[in-house]
């Protein structure tokens, strides 16, 4: 039965594969034997040069198929002293000569797959797509199925670029030549969604469906998985109807992947009525999974009323909810503000012998957080560690954000300090945005005093942004010995530090009356391929004007229009006004006019108005 529809199989290759190239000949072949015929071509006659037979078999390329199986019939394996009796004959060993010596083991798995495996591995040659279909036709007619998936996952890899070679054909094609099971063909499609080529696998199984192969209901559930993750939705309705059609009989699974497509599906109102068909007409009974699945969708979409519905139906059907049921009501609770009921569940769940995990733990606490309950989110926290659910990543990371949010940096900070104490680690982000947060509300020496807890107590280290973030706040509060000692900690890390740092520390430095080693700073920033900027310009500026230090203010304009192209008008504004309300004489305020200009400053109305106030102020007094 099965050669017939072999045949059959085949007359239909030869309407949509006439142009595939299934068992091509190997260029390193010198034997003109043609030993697997097309399955559409006639057989060619074999034309043999007679001067080889003059040789011992061990050396005649016309017997190379024999000396091969000769060896492998008396030892099981090809070792190395039976590659030394076929030696001279490798040569001539191309993909027919492959093909024929596995046709010959076709019953004999074990020594088809040595042979296979030595022509890999030990000659280093590369079997052809027909080489491989011949190879897993003869695994799965010896029922060794796990090794015909990992020589088709291989073969499927292996052609992933090569848009002319299709396995389904050629392992139709090879069904002419040797015994062979149907199931080779359910192992195919499986092989592809094993790959995660969904889409590809979906092709090969509407052809093994259309050429009358059979697929299991496990490869279609495994298909209608994949294209459902992939929203796929009309690609799995078809794989349904097909099974239908054809009579692969749907299991549970297959109902609950169906009930999934149409929870995240656009249909999702015609579930219902779905599932009550499926009862009526297929016998199916809702388990669990069906149930979680759509308790999760009316969540999701806050139809709580529905959901609790469905969760009071589990119970008059004997199936009871866990863990994952309790969760999703409590994540719908939670995201329509309900707390104190969603507290009320998660005890319930509790009460009825179900340990909750870190999940759940998490949508209350959460909840707590958004709603600025943050006591309450503390105690969670507390029972979780009691009942030896370890907090995660997120589970500090929204108890800090609370504490932040409602601006309790120092009960977030004493949070921090209370759970290394309780051996929990935290993660350095949860630390870091911490510490960001406390140097822009002004509490640098908190934020490095926990900088230095948690770098000893956890073992993290600090990131050179942290470092930045610290330098800037201390210079802001102008603690600038504590912002140089932090400096030269990172720049011995061989880190650079960052513009807003120079910036901040250059403009304490001015502020405090420090101005040659802001002058320093400038220039190391500069040598470092840092860019100043107007704010630095100012700040110099500003810093020399204090000093009346004129020629030293004017100096730096003219370095920083010249050599960066800035021209801070503010700057020169500021200059003009301290030098005239000095009262130096209109020829010196003439004269630096004159001395900018040729630096590019262009003076403003401000510019003006300043040097008119002074020029008059000297004619008052002259």
């Amino acid at each position: 039965m099965k050669r017939v529809s072999a045949i059959n199989a085949a007359s239909l290759l030869k309407r949509d594969f006439s142009n595939h190239r299934f068992f091509s000949s190997s260029s390193s072949s010198s034997s003109s034997l043609q030993l697997i015929p097309r399955c559409d071509d006639p057989p060619k006659p074999i034309t043999l040069n007679p001067l080889y037979n003059l040789l011992p078999n061990t050396e005649n390329p016309n017997r190379i198929v024999d000396v091969i199986c000769s060896s492998l019939n008396q030892h099981d394996s090809l070792s190395s002293n039976l590659h030394n009796s076929v030696k001279s004959l490798i040569p001539h060993l191309g993909h027919r000569e492959i093909s024929r010596v596995l046709l010959r083991f076709q019953s004999d798995a074990t020594r088809a797959l040595a042979f296979f495996n030595w022509v890999k591995s030990d000659l280093g040659k590369t079997p052809n797509v027909g080489n491989y279909c011949l190879l897993l036709h003869v695994l799965a007619w010896s029922k060794k199925f796990p090794l015909a998936m990992q020589f088709l996952c291989e073969l499927i890899e292996s052609v992933a670029n090569e848009e002319e070679e299709d396995v389904f054909s050629v392992l139709v094609s090879a069904t002419e030549e040797c015994n062979w099971d149907p199931v080779v063909f359910d192992i195919l499609v499986k092989a592809y969604l094993k790959l995660g080529l969904v889409e590809e696998g979906f092709s090969a199984f509407r052809k093994v469906i259309a050429f009358g192969f059979p697929v299991s209901v496990v490869t279609c559930n495994h298909l209608l998985n994949g294209l459902l993750k992939l929203d796929l939705m009309d690609d799995c309705w078809q794989v349904y109807r097909v099974m239908c059609r054809v009579g692969i009989h749907p299991n549970t699974h297959t109902f609950n992947v169906l009930t999934n497509a149409f929870c995240n599906g656009s249909s999702f109102n015609q579930v219902n009525d779905f599932l009550e068909k499926m009862e009526e007409e297929e016998g199916f009974e809702p388990d669990l999974v069906t149930y979680n699945t759509l308790v999760s969708s009316y969540c999701k979409r806050g139809r709580l009323k529905e959901a609790f519905y469905l969760y009071k139906i589990m119970y008059r059907r004997r199936v009871v909810p866990d863990l994952v049921t309790y969760t999703s009501l409590i994540k719908g609770l939670c995201k329509e503000g309900r707390v104190r009921e969603a507290h009320q569940t998660f005890h319930r769940m509790v009460d009825r012998g179900i340990k909750p995990d870190c999940v759940a733990y998490n949508t209350l606490v959460y909840a707590y957080c958004k709603e600025g309950m943050m006591e309450q989110a503390k105690r969670l926290l507390h029972e979780m560690i009691g009942n030896s659910v370890v907090p995660d990543r997120f589970t500090c990371k929204i108890i800090v954000e609370g504490f932040v949010r409602e601006g309790r940096l120092l009960a977030a900070v004493n949070f921090v300090v209370e759970l290394t104490r309780l051996r929990v680690r935290i993660p350095f982000e949860v630390c870091s945005f911490l510490i960001e947060s406390l140097c822009r509300e002004g509490k640098p020496f908190a934020a490095k005093h926990l900088l230095e807890r948690i770098t000893e107590d956890e073992g993290h280290k600090a990131t050179p942004e942290t470092y930045n973030s610290l330098i800037e706040s201390f210079s802001r509060c102008d603690a600038i010995d504590e912002a140089l000692l932090l400096k030269e900690k990172l720049t011995s890390q061989s880190q650079v530090l960052d513009v807003n740092s120079y910036r901040a520390l250059i403009g304490c430095l001015c502020r405090i009356g420090r101005n040659r080693e802001a002058e320093s700073l400038m220039v190391e920033m500069v040598d470092s391929d840092v860019k100043p900027d107007c704010f630095i310009c100012g700040a110099l500026v500003n810093g020399c004007c204090k000093e009346l230090d004129f020629a030293k203010a004017e100096s730096l304009l003219a370095f920083f229009a010249t050599e960066f192209r800035i021209f801070d008008i503010e700057s020169y504004n500021l200059l003009v006004k301290t030098v005239c309300e000095t009262r130096s004489g209109y020829k010196k305020v003439l004269e630096l006019q004159e001395r900018m200009q040729r630096v590019g400053f262009v003076p403003n109305t401000l510019s003006c108005k300043y040097m008119i106030q002074g020029l008059s102020q000297l004619d008052c007094l002259m």
